[in-house]
């Protein structure tokens, strides 16, 4: 889940079948030296310095092959408006969401099973793609390269001075929060103004209670929404107690500003947002925790996802100089080049050195223990964030039951070409029996 990713352009699956289907390959002229030209596209306007150096960094070492990296502020619209032009790049760099999903199951990417650097690749972030998948597809078709990782930023100043420990429990969070609050301090503060910002704590408890794949299971009528987040939903709003008063009143600005002064002690944010806290207190001592929606400690997970991941566009004739551009990338000197831009958490193996605010999360980096945001499997056109948001104001007794059959309504309604795919499939698979 990323602020900018609410304001991307919404295209139907139906759309980007066209587009497919008028996919003839992505054949490039050589430039007038007669390298091959490597044309990738990548949707974080936020990198482009760093994009720009590992462009650069590349076409000076490498003789035969010339990279272009286009970093536009709106990389989906673009990128949607060229595959209908069928202006096609080679390499694609997006996140791993619904729009990673739509662009598969139109068939637009390569199989890149054979590319040797996905054994460097962390086994939970390539399940993350899997698991995206509306029904099962036979290759890998995205290498994941940056995740980032959302939970509780703290102010470690403030934790010191009182000797508070890291929660590892949801009754230890519940604990320490009356304790911030006997002390005459605000445990947390919210920017609800911002309806996107209610997903941040929404998606850390959700990793730890429901089922990673509960969007699947839906979809299969296997499960529903209301059994699987009433859990979710409860602790979410009872957070509320702990928070500022009116906390729709301030948005995802005002709260980065409130707790980089002090006015709250923590934050249910991503680590995305320590750039817009240090802006307002460059100084501050922030570190972070892993959410503990659990009370049992081993089930708590790290809510992290693919932020940023390639993929090979689908019938590319030079899929040799593409690889050699891949290799480049994951070259673990350019990754922590990266690293030390974004302050984002690596996708490979291997020990690099992450950015201090990670510290309380480095040990779930390490060994992998995350699960992704369950937001990345909503549609955006059911604004999943202002149906939380109407939730959380809403007092009534019965708020939460019609939250859940809400829920479960619109992903009907907005899910039904995709349900039918995937029933479609399964009567298939049954037939076959």
């Amino acid at each position: 889940m990323r602020k900018n990713m609410k304001a991307v352009l919404c295209l139907g699956c139906t759309f980007l079948a066209a587009a497919a289907s008028m996919m003839t390959g992505c054949q490039k002229a050589e430039n007038s030296s007669g390298k091959i030209v490597v044309e990738m596209i990548q949707y974080k306007p936020e990198a482009v310095a760093v994009f720009e150096a590992l462009e650069k960094k590349f076409n000076e070492t490498h003789d035969d092959i010339e990279l272009r990296i286009d970093s536009p502020n709106d990389a989906m619209t673009i990128l949607k408006t060229k595959l209908i032009r069928e202006d096609y790049p080679d390499i694609i760099g997006i996140g791993g969401d619904s729009n990673y999903s739509n662009f598969l199951d139109a068939d637009l990417f390569m199989d890149i099973s054979d590319y040797e650097g996905l054994s460097d690749i962390k086994e939970s972030y390539l399940e993350i793609n899997k698991n995206l998948e509306y029904v099962p597809k036979e290759g890998v078709y995205a290498i994941p390269y940056m995740a980032n990782a959302a939970g509780i930023l703290y102010n470690k100043d403030i934790f010191e001075e009182y000797g508070w420990t890291i929660p590892t429990t949801w009754d230890e969070l519940i604990a320490l929060c009356e304790d911030i609050q006997d002390a005459g301090l605000l445990p947390l503060y919210f920017g609800y103004k911002d309806s996107w910002t209610c997903l941040a704590p929404w998606n850390a408890i959700a990793v730890d209670l429901a089922p990673a794949d509960i969007c699947s299971q839906v979809n299969r009528g296997e499960a529903t929404f209301t059994e699987a987040y009433r859990e979710v939903a409860e602790k979410t709003k009872a957070l509320l107690q702990y928070a500022q008063k009116s906390p729709v009143a301030y948005g995802y600005n005002d709260a980065c500003t409130a707790f980089a002064r002090g006015e709250s002690v923590m934050y249910t944010i991503g680590s995305y947002a320590v750039p817009q806290i240090k802006s307002v207190n460059p100084d501050m001592n922030i570190d972070s925790f892993v959410f503990p929606a659990s009370n049992n400690a081993e089930e708590n997970l790290l809510n992290s996802g693919n932020d940023l991941e390639f993929m090979v566009m689908k019938n590319c004739e030079h899929k040799e100089a593409v690889y050699e551009v891949l290799d480049f990338l994951y070259e673990d000197e350019n990754i922590q080049m990266y690293l030390d831009d974004q302050g984002a958490v690596p996708c490979k193996k291997g020990d690099f050195e992450l950015p201090a605010v990670l510290d309380g999360m480095k040990e779930y980096i390490v060994e992998g223990k995350s699960a992704d945001y369950q937001d990345h499997y909503y549609p955006s056109e059911m604004s999943v964030d202002a149906l939380i948001q109407t939730y959380l104001l809403d007092d009534s007794d019965g708020a939460l039951d019609t939250f859940l059959e809400k829920f479960d309504t619109d992903w009907k309604r907005y899910n039904r070409d995709v349900i039918k795919k995937v029933q479609d499939y399964l009567d298939a698979q049954s037939s076959q029996k």
